[in-house]
């Protein structure tokens, strides 16, 4: 694929947003990516919906881009985009933290990338402190470690440094590894860098449920003291000090030893409660959008799979033509030698012949390129050797129906139920905020063993319960429960064209797969006919009633039904992985 001047490789599922192709004019419509490069600096420009599977083409199309301009500095520019939804904003965010600059117009587009753009930052700060306070306590604990060990065992921790061994380096893996398609799709699921991110975001998530749930339970500390005082008496009680005053101007030096736990918890706070039902629906829905990234992570892998089946069955059928053509080259040579061919007959079969090789060379670059790129999926070892042990084929199944689709799209999509727990996450904040105009109550307390030393203390204690009621906050909780209705209609907006997307997603496929579903019939029937054009053309010539231009006609018409019935049968399996992916069914059709 060539775009502005660049050479990518991929197959036309994979990103099919940035195809030029007539077979893929109806996702132009959706999604189409552009770039260029404009004084050292590539600019990728996407106009359309990103949406659905429009994510995953192109985040290929981007990290594509990354490996063709290594190093290079990039800027995104969303001004045509009319949609994003939680996968693109995912994919956006990922973007940004790699040095993505993302340029947007239009109020809702602007508001989503100061978000992603305030969140990165935020998140990199907080990544930055706490790698500092970890490295400086790392730092401090082996220290003393090593003081310790040195101390008590000098003659061990030395003969540990001299006989334990440096790692080893890795060793280059040898022998191929041969994959199916299923066993691609599970070693990807596993290996796969964006899936274990997605998976990573929604553990962290449960931490920040975790965090939410410790304010509203009970907390307890452990305090020792030990301090050494002296007073000033007119600093404490205030007044003038007679000069004759017979004592000294001060108390002190004495010493105050205290030791003991302090402890608290909320007792009542439906804010708080609201909050944390909140904090839970956020961890379904981060779980939600994990899985959805987890299917868009087999389409990927399932599409890349079989657009290499698609490479290797062109490389076959062209050695075959190759075969072919050397076969007719040889046979019009002879014919030449005794006297019954032409000249003009041998160097046409030539040319022919020429031709056919070099489409056989650029269907084995097409190749490797294409097993390169499901390796870098797979996360595998730049060095290990792949080999696929399936092919393309045809399955006769039963065409589903549209409406029984979309309802099973609509309970399995994951977008779909990620959208559902934000609303639900939205009204319970929603409540947190009107529950705040509501009393609370809270207990505290600590408990001590308090003396001037260690030995004369006694135990002593205070109890304290707080009953607190918002009388007046200048309007923050107004302007709260207003923000979160405001957040409900723009996600109820959302939702709706989420319906609509997932409803359009089921039509498409299914036309697709019934469209792809007679492509292979007819392309099938277009092979055998060729091929017995390329056998009677033969006859003719050899028998001397027809020049080789019937058989060199005849060898072309052979050459556009293999490609014909190659495409076809790609067709009809990516089609089949559309549907599987439409209806949320990736994992369960691909991984059984």
């Amino acid at each position: 694929m060539i775009i502005n001047g660049l050479r990518y490789h991929a197959e036309p599922a994979l990103l099919a947003a940035s195809m030029l192709s007539s077979t893929h004019g109806l996702l132009q419509t959706m999604l189409r990516i552009t770039t260029e490069n404009r004084r050292g600096k590539l600019i990728l420009s996407v106009e359309g919906r990103l949406a659905g599977p429009w994510v995953a083409a192109l985040e290929q199309c981007w990290r594509e881009l990354l490996l063709a301009t290594p190093g290079q500095n990039f800027s995104i520019h969303l001004c045509g985009v009319s949609f994003i939804d939680n996968a693109g904003k995912i994919l956006l965010r990922e973007m940004h933290s790699l040095g993505g600059e993302l340029i947007a117009e239009g109020c809702l587009n602007q508001a989503i990338v100061s978000e992603i753009v305030g969140t990165t930052e935020k998140a990199a700060a907080a990544q930055k402190k706490e790698k500092e306070s970890e490295e400086n306590k790392g730092t401090t604990i082996i220290f003393y470690i090593a003081i310790l060990s040195l101390l008590i065992f000098p003659s061990a921790t030395l003969a540990q440094s001299t006989t334990n061994p440096s790692p080893l380096p890795a060793v280059a893996p040898t022998g191929v590894m041969k994959l199916t398609l299923e066993q691609a799709v599970k070693l990807g699921l596993k290996q796969n860098p964006t899936q274990q991110v997605a998976v990573l975001n929604a553990l962290e998530s449960i931490q920040d449920m975790n965090v939410t749930r410790s304010e509203f339970l009970p907390q307890a500390s452990l305090k020792v003291a030990d301090s050494a005082n002296r007073v000033n008496i007119y600093a404490q009680f205030g007044g003038q000090i007679p000069p004759d005053f017979p004592f000294a101007h001060h108390i002190g030096p004495y010493q105050i030893f205290s030791a003991g736990p302090t402890f608290g918890s909320s007792v009542i706070d439906l804010s708080l409660w609201k909050r944390y039902q909140a904090s839970k629906a956020d961890v379904g829905a981060a779980k939600a959008s994990s899985l959805n990234t987890r299917e868009q992570v087999i389409l990927l892998i399932v599409s890349q799979y079989i657009g290499t089946l698609r490479a290797m069955a062109n490389v076959v059928a062209s050695r075959s033509r190759v075969e072919l053509a050397q076969a007719l080259y040889d046979q019009a040579a002879d014919l030449q030698k005794e006297g019954v061919g032409t000249g003009i007959d041998t160097l046409r079969a030539n040319v022919e012949l020429q031709n056919e090789k070099q489409r056989l060379l650029e269907a084995e670059n097409d190749r490797e390129q294409s097993v390169f790129g499901l390796s870098k999926l797979l996360n595998l070892d730049p060095r290990q050797k792949l080999e696929l042990a399936d092919a393309l084929s045809f399955f006769e199944t039963p065409q589903p129906d549209v409406d029984s689709s979309i309802n099973q799209a609509l309970a399995d999509r994951q977008e779909w139920k990620a959208i559902e727990y934000q609303e639900k996450s939205l009204a319970y904040e929603k409540q947190s905020a009107e529950y705040s105009r509501l009393p609370s109550l809270r207990f505290d307390g600590n408990w001590a063993y308090l003396g001037t030393s260690a030995t004369n203390g006694i135990p002593t204690y205070v109890y304290t319960a707080t009953a607190q009621v918002p009388l007046f906050t200048s309007g923050r909780i107004k302007a709260q429960v207003a923000k979160a209705n405001l957040e409900l209609q723009k996600l109820e907006q959302q939702k709706d064209d989420l319906r609509n997307q997932i409803a359009l997603d089921v039509k498409t496929s299914l036309l697709n797969l019934g469209s792809a579903r007679s492509e292979v019939q007819v392309a099938n029937l277009g092979v055998k006919l060729a091929e017995q054009e390329v056998e009677q053309a033969g006859d003719r010539f050899r028998a001397g009633v027809a020049n080789n231009i019937e058989v060199i006609s005849a060898q072309d018409s052979l050459s556009r039904a293999n490609d014909n019935q190659i495409l076809a049968l790609y067709r009809f399996n990516q089609a089949r992985a559309d549907y599987a992916r439409s209806v949320g069914q990736m994992e369960n059709t691909y991984t059984k």
